[in-house]
């Protein structure tokens, strides 16, 4: 992960808007994700196949269980101004009405679902910063896919948010069901993600 430092910016000013274009503007290679997290905008390579496979297997699931209103995006950035970050999940799923404004994010509170799996290149940005930012933002559930978890890989469920953090609802190795509370109310297998 390359990283452009910038002066970290006041959340709600014109600071925001200018890291905003930056992120924008980014001439990133295609297939990276351009990020902003905790006000640096950074640029992730390309995912590796495995953790495409892993996102692609996950995004079926909601399909079944959400309304008709409701999408599922692999690659919609979420904004957390408060956190100076934009993030772009592996997944989010969020109603089709919040991308009705124009742009390239929705605000992170119109998420109801956030997915990240770790990847050499951004496991820790996934663990803390994603995670509190999302929390920030009100995010109700947050599934973390840790392959690099140390031991053994292992898909932790995060929700109820308030004051910059989760509660930790369930942990689950790699080989098990990660059961995604109401509304969702459905079991990811991890029997076939890859370790590692």
């Amino acid at each position: 992960m390359s990283a452009l430092s910038v002066d970290p910016p006041a959340p709600h000013g014109r600071e925001w808007d200018d890291l905003v274009r930056l992120r924008e503007e980014t001439d990133a290679p295609e297939g990276c994700k351009a990020e902003i997290v905790e006000g640096i905008a950074t640029v992730s390579p390309t995912p590796a196949n495995s953790h495409n496979s892993v996102a692609q297997r996950v995004q079926r699931q909601p399909y079944t269980v959400i309304p008709e209103d409701w999408g599922v995006y692999q690659t919609l950035a979420v904004a957390i101004p408060s956190r100076l970050g934009m993030f772009v999940p592996d997944l989010v799923v969020a109603p089709e009405a919040a991308l009705g404004e124009p742009g390239h994010h929705i605000p992170a509170a119109a998420a109801l679902l956030v997915v990240e799996t770790t990847s050499k290149s951004s496991a820790d940005h996934d663990r803390i910063e994603k995670l509190h930012g999302c929390a920030t933002a009100g995010v109700p559930l947050y599934p973390l896919l840790d392959s690099r978890h140390s031991g053994r890989p292992t898909a932790t469920l995060y929700g109820h948010p308030g004051n910059a953090t989760y509660r930790v609802l369930d942990t689950v190795e790699y080989g098990e069901g990660l059961h995604i509370s109401a509304p969702f109310d459905l079991t990811i297998d991890t029997g076939a993600f890859p370790a590692g």
